[in-house]
């Protein structure tokens, strides 16, 4: 009996981390899109003084700068969101591993482990596709959270975008997945 608590208890810490890493990640996206902070924001500083002709080739370079670095971040958020989404679910893809090679565990803690990992594992894969069908159509990057009641989807686009481009990345995500329209949360990477 004190096994069945035990291995029951190893399910439910396993359930309560993936979900906390999906809130975490959710979070995450939600705070760097809704941030008036530019990450790496800098500026490119000369002690040379010299007439207006120098001074505009230095707004310019100042300018380029600034573009490449936004470029830079932008790569840089949608990598790290990624790494951090995958550490998340290899870290409960373990336990979760561990939990069903378990010789103790009963077949009711085996099959939990076995439908959390299969959740997991098309999870992946749908935020896969998802990610490569809305580049395909045009957008410079994407990243997709899912969930179990909504997923977010981050996506950078140089013009913005407008009220088509959202209805075009809700219909990505209805056709991948079982998700509502009203699940889907669509936000602009700054």
């Amino acid at each position: 009996m004190k096994k069945i608590w035990k291995k029951r208890a190893v399910i439910a810490s396993v359930v309560l981390l993936v979900a906390a890493a999906v809130y975490l990640n959710w979070r995450y996206t939600d705070q760097v899109a809704d941030s008036s902070k530019v990450l790496g924001e800098s500026t490119l500083v000369s002690s040379e003084t010299k007439v207006d002709q120098t001074n505009q080739n230095q707004q310019n370079d100042q300018d380029s700068a600034v573009v490449e670095e936004t470029v830079a971040d932008e790569s840089n958020y949608f990598a790290t969101a990624r790494l951090s989404r995958k550490q998340a679910r290899d870290s409960a893809i373990g336990m979760l591993q561990e939990a069903e090679v378990d010789e103790n565990a009963d077949e009711q803690t085996l099959n939990a482990a076995s439908q959390t990992l299969q959740v997991l594992a098309g999870y992946t894969v749908a935020e896969s596709q998802i990610e490569s069908l809305v580049t395909a159509k045009g957008y410079k990057d994407c990243v997709a959270f899912m969930g179990a009641d909504s997923i977010s989807v981050v996506v950078s686009d140089p013009d913005g975008l407008d009220t088509a481009d959202v209805a075009r990345i809700k219909d990505i995500v209805i056709s991948e997945t079982n998700y509502t329209p009203e699940q889907i949360k669509i936000v602009e990477a700054n």
